[in-house]
This record gives structure tokens, sequence and C-alpha cells, in this order.
């Protein structure tokens, strides 16, 4: 029986993004724009047997997504309404306020998001009634604004209070100082990686940089708009659930996939890569085989988040491929990768990368893989936000907007300590060898071994 997942979209960002998501995955599924299947009998088992977990259906053959979406100002709404896509979301599930949140975290998190949460709250709990075995929640936003990273923070909470048992994954879009919309995103940021921190399960972080870089030099889009850098996400957003909505693939709900990928509760940051990623021109010329896709995936080029995983090592790491391929080549290709850089694996975890293949391919290609990668390198993106912040917050600057909203500067201490242990706690990970015990553990095997083949 297919698990069910609630997706929220909050905040402008939040909202472009689950349309580019919402778009990708209809294609995959064989769905129109309006939710009818429109897909062949041949395929139909497997782009409708797990549609339920991101689907409901109702009268007519028709699917409706299971979401909610939700904005502090009517304009960016609006236009999802009024666009290709307004006619498959039911519009009860539509939730906004009329003011915006101005860029302000405390505003999202205090006073204009505190009046809308109870509303959003009252929406999600007839979704997760009516689902039949709930397994989480999935949210989408951006952490630089006002409305996704302080509504987006109050609303994480909320649902963790209220379903401590259920899964809550994140994909968080943090801010970057080449790509900046607003002055004050490195407290908008801070405050809610804070949150991140206590309340999800599993947080994939993206950022605007990696974001520009790819499109620029790998896909030669010159000038990149947010369409393309939603699309750019919605690619692996449909690859790192692929495992949850098709049948017969490993990682086959979300608290699967966090037992694998997270061995400390804190640690539960990951960076996504993605392969082929190649420009429009040169797609036609290009044929990858699995080494070639594995390869690139570990490229710090094909990572949505500007960190460089040669700075850490990796604790666990999960692939999706997708389209025609050999299971015995999949294994192979992941084990060739681990053994010739197992200096950036930590010693003490044995089995790093998970592989589990998919028929179905992505939409616009015949083969592509997802990487979800739990790298101790992602501090890097926590630290290049937290010297930002230091450098506004000793002078106190732009801080009377937000303590103008009942916001108190012990906040803004406890959020930068919380976030100063977790990258000490990745650091201590990623220089731990393996210890006396376990290095005699580890010889004493292979003696025993070599004395029953003496035998």
């Amino acid at each position: 029986m297919p698990r069910e997942i609630i997706s929220l979209s909050v905040g402008q960002a939040g909202n472009q993004l689950g349309v580019a998501f919402w778009e990708n995955i209809l294609q995959e599924h064989g769905l129109d724009k309006s939710g009818k299947y429109t897909g062949t009998e041949a395929s139909s088992h497997l782009q409708l047997d797990r549609l339920s977990v991101y689907f409901d259906e109702v009268a007519n053959k028709k699917y409706v997504p299971r979401s909610i979406q939700v904005d502090l100002e009517p304009a960016v709404l609006d236009n999802v309404k009024n666009g290709s896509m307004g006619g498959l979301f039911k519009p009860d599930t539509f939730v906004n306020a009329q003011g915006g949140a101005g860029n302000n975290w405390a505003k999202g998190y205090y006073t204009e998001g505190a009046e809308l949460i109870d509303p959003i709250l009252d929406i999600a709990r007839g979704q997760a009634e009516r689902a039949d075995t709930l397994q989480g929640f999935q949210v989408l936003h951006s952490l630089g604004g006002g409305t996704g990273s302080g509504l987006g923070a109050l609303l994480l909470s909320k649902i963790r209070e209220e379903y401590p048992d259920r899964m809550l994954c994140d994909f968080a879009i943090f801010p970057s100082p080449k790509v900046s919309d607003t002055v004050v995103e490195p407290y908008n940021a801070l405050l809610s990686a804070h949150n991140l921190v206590e309340n999800t399960d599993i947080t994939c972080c993206l950022d605007n940089e990696a974001l520009y870089d790819i499109c620029q030099n790998t896909l030669k889009i010159k000038q990149p708009e947010y369409e393309h850098l939603n699309g750019l996400i919605a690619k692996v957003m449909s690859g790192f659930t692929t495992t949850l909505r098709f049948p017969g693939v490993l990682n086959s709900d979300l608290r699967k996939l966090a037992v694998n990928m997270i061995p400390f509760p804190r640690l539960h940051f990951f960076s996504v890569g993605y392969a082929p990623l190649t420009s429009t021109q040169s797609r036609a010329y290009n044929q990858v085989n699995v080494q070639e896709l594995t390869q690139s995936l570990f490229d710090k080029r094909s990572w949505l988040a500007a960190v460089d995983p040669a700075m850490g090592k990796y604790l666990t790491a999960s692939i999706a491929y997708r389209g025609k391929m050999g299971t015995r080549d999949i294994e192979q290709a992941s084990a060739d990768y681990q053994n010739k850089h197992s200096q950036s694996f930590v010693p003490w975890i044995p089995d790093h990368i998970q592989t589990t293949s998919c028929p179905v391919p992505a939409v616009g290609g015949a083969s592509s893989a997802t990487l979800v990668a739990n790298s101790t390198s992602i501090s890097e993106l926590f630290k290049r936000n937290h010297a930002q912040f230091v450098s506004m917050f000793r002078r106190k600057a732009f801080l009377h907007w937000y303590t103008g909203e009942g916001m108190d500067e012990l906040e803004f201490t406890e959020a930068e300590s919380n976030l100063a242990d977790l990258v000490s706690e990745y650091e201590q990970y990623a220089n731990a060898e393996l210890d006396d015990e376990e290095m005699y553990g580890d010889q004493m095997e292979e003696e025993g071994q070599s004395y029953v083949e003496q035998e």
C-alpha cells in the first residue's frame, strides 16, 4: 500500500518551485495539466501503481495533487490559479493574506504568519484524515525572504508538534552572496536554519549560486530566469522522489531513506546532484553510460549547492538511476567509485553508497541519475551564511525591523550558537578515524579469514 505525502509550497519561491515540480511529475505519470490520465495501457501499471503517494483520485478519473499553496500576499497564488496549471489544484488549498512579510522573518513567524497558521493546519488536517497511511509532509520554500523563511519555519514547528511521528522532508533554497535579492537574507536564513535543525527529518539544501552556475556554464543559458532555476530543482526533486513514486525500488518511503542516510539525528542536511547536465544543443550528441553518470554525479559542478565535496567526507549516499540500465552495471559503477575514492568516505561506516534503479526515464532524457549525499562538506554552506550574519549582527544593523515585531535579540544569539554547534559536529565526524578497538576487530576478522582459508 503506497503511503501518502502532503506537499506544502510556502512563499513566492516555494510556489513557483511547486508548480515546476508538479509539472514534471505529471509528465512522468502520464497525466495532463488537468489531472486526467493520458498514458497507454502498457505503461499504466508503472505510472499509476503508486500515484496515490502524491495524488488524490477524485470524480471522473481525475487526479488532484495532495498539496497546499501558501503565501502572505495574493499575487503569486493568483498567478498559479490563472496559469496553465490552475485547473489542477483544489481551489480550497490556496491560503493567502493581503499584507506580505516584507522580507522580514519575524513578520512571517510572529505577526502576519501567525494569523494564517490555523487555516493552513485545518487544510493539512483534512488531507491527513483522508489519507490511509500518511508517511509525512514535504515543504518547499526559500530561506532568504520573509514568508518562505518565517512562515515556513513556523509551519514546520507546528507540523512537528501536531504530527511528531510523521516524516518531515524539506527542500530549502539557501541564499548566496553572489545572487542576492535582499540585504537581510543572512538574518532570515540563519533563523530558519536553526529551526530546520530542530524540526525536520530530512533537509535537501539548494542554493541560487550553484543553480546560476549550472545554468550559465553547463546548460549555456546566458540570462537564467527563475523558470530555469526552478526547472533544474524540479528535475532533482523528481529524481529524489523516484523511489517513493514508482514500484519495486529501494528506499520506497521517506523513513527508509532517512534510516539509511542519517547516522546522527542532527546531521540530516543533504546535498543533491543530477546527471547528465547538458545544454539543449549538445543533448542529441551525448550518450552516457553508467560509469560516466556515476562519475559526474560526484563532481561538484553537478551539485545544486555551492559546496566542494573535497572539503569534507561522505557519511552516506544514495543514487537513483533512471532508464534502461543493468543492475550489475549500476552496482559495479558505485563500487568502483567507492574503492577508487575511499579516502573521501568516512572509514567507520561500511556500505556508504546505496543504489536503486527505475525503468521509467526522467522527462527529456533516456537515462539519468540523482545523487542524495550526506556529506560533511555541507557545513561550508552554514559557515558562509554565518560569516555574513556576523558582519551585520555585530553592528546591530537592521535589527530594529525584527525587534519591532516582538523578537528578542537573544533569539539571534541562540540560533547562531546552534548553527556553530552543527558545523563543529560535521567537522568532528569528518575527522573521526577508526579507533583501536575497531581496527583491532578488523584485523582479527582478517586473520580469522586467512586461518579458515589455510584449513
